[in-house]
């Protein structure tokens, strides 16, 4: 945790170095939730009144970036799927924003992060020569915990930093998500899963534009800040 919030503190300087510091992880499950009935809006001597009933066109997820440098959320991968295969090709895309940067992601202890993919990914993308194995036989790709070491090899120009288990509320991309259920998804109307992704993708660009700056992070590890 002290390791975590250290880079918190490091970012600014990390950023100035050309090093990308991202707060990474996915939000499953988002419901596109048309309302059954109009919202009637707020007037003198009466609250926004929100049709409780709904229809269900479906869900999506979304794998956001978080960098903590600036605030901004970066690269957003929406898909109707959260598999091995969607968060490696998600990863790679946020990296081919800046191919020839240094990357550090910090991500849950979720199997998708330790995964085969994300290792061939990382050692094509850091021309990594050496034999990384067979999954569950020997070598790198054997098991989660040795895909894990290699992936967080601090010596990897991208590297991927492991958030404790039970401490999802250290991952500031936590933070992001909930200003994303309150300004979007609490109380709007999706008639599909398309108007549902795009809604997202408005909200993410007009976020940029209008509202990101870095989190004032306060608490240091170990012991709370008063």
């Amino acid at each position: 945790m002290t390791a975590i919030c250290q880079l918190y503190e490091q970012a600014p300087t990390l950023s100035k170095q050309g090093v990308h510091l991202v707060s990474t992880d996915e939000m499953t499950g988002i419901q596109a939730l048309e309302r059954a009935a109009e919202t009637l809006p707020m007037k003198p001597g009466r609250i926004e009144c929100i049709e409780f009933e709904y229809i269900r066109h479906g869900t999506v997820s979304l794998i956001a970036n978080l960098e903590i440098a600036t605030g901004k959320a970066i690269a957003p991968t929406i898909s109707p799927t959260r598999f091995e295969c969607d968060f490696a090709n998600h990863i790679a895309n946020t990296i081919e924003t800046d191919p020839d940067g240094e990357w550090i992601f910090l991500v849950d202890q979720l199997n998708i992060h330790k995964s085969a993919s994300l290792v061939r990914l990382v050692a094509a993308c850091c021309e990594i020569d050496t034999d990384l194995g067979v999954k569950e036989q020997f070598g790198i790709l054997k098991s989660m915990a040795t895909r894990a070491a290699f992936l967080s090899d601090a010596s990897h120009r991208i590297r991927f930093v492991y958030i404790p288990k039970h401490t999802s509320w250290l991952n500031q991309i936590e933070c992001w998500f909930s200003i994303l259920v309150r300004r979007l998804l609490r109380r709007a109307s999706f008639t599909s899963t398309v108007e549902l992704s795009d809604r997202i993708l408005e909200f993410i660009d007009y976020f940029n534009r209008t509202m990101s700056k870095p989190f004032q992070w306060k608490y240091k590890g170990g012991q709370q800040v008063e």
